[in-house]
């Protein structure tokens, strides 16, 4: 794993979240984006090196409208950037760590994903990804 590539936090909603984080970040959302697959918008914040994503649910059944229904809003996961998201995913099944897909997905800001089980990370969801080259 190379670095921390973006801590994602659910949200409620955009309307009031997107401002907030505008003025704690002392600066602007630069992208927003509908994972369709994942019944998610995302919004995108940067610091530096360091980004924020704050996800926002597109049904009251997707996995964060039940995030939220269960521990409120606040730090979903923590996605760390690969370079072979193939070899991670392989790397991490050796070492026990069970994934929540079979094989890397796309998700937003132009990455492939994956997840590792929080039941593996002591309770914490983490994401792996890497970036969508061409």
């Amino acid at each position: 794993m190379m670095k921390v590539e973006h801590i994602g936090i659910a949200v409620k909603t955009f309307d009031t979240s997107i401002p907030l984080y505008e003025k704690l970040l002392n600066t602007t959302c630069y992208k927003t984006e509908t994972v369709a697959s994942e019944r998610v918008n995302t919004a995108f914040f940067r610091q530096g090196d360091t980004k924020i994503e704050l996800l926002e649910s597109t049904d009251p059944d997707g996995v964060i409208a039940k995030f939220i229904e269960k521990k409120g809003e606040g730090i979903h996961h923590i996605a760390f950037e690969v370079a072979d998201i193939h070899a991670e995913m392989e790397r991490l099944r050796s070492e026990g760590f069970v994934l929540l897909n079979e094989s890397p997905k796309k998700g937003a800001d132009n990455k492939l994903i994956c997840f590792v089980h929080p039941k593996n990370t002591n309770g914490v969801l983490v994401e792996i990804c890497q970036e969508i080259s061409g």
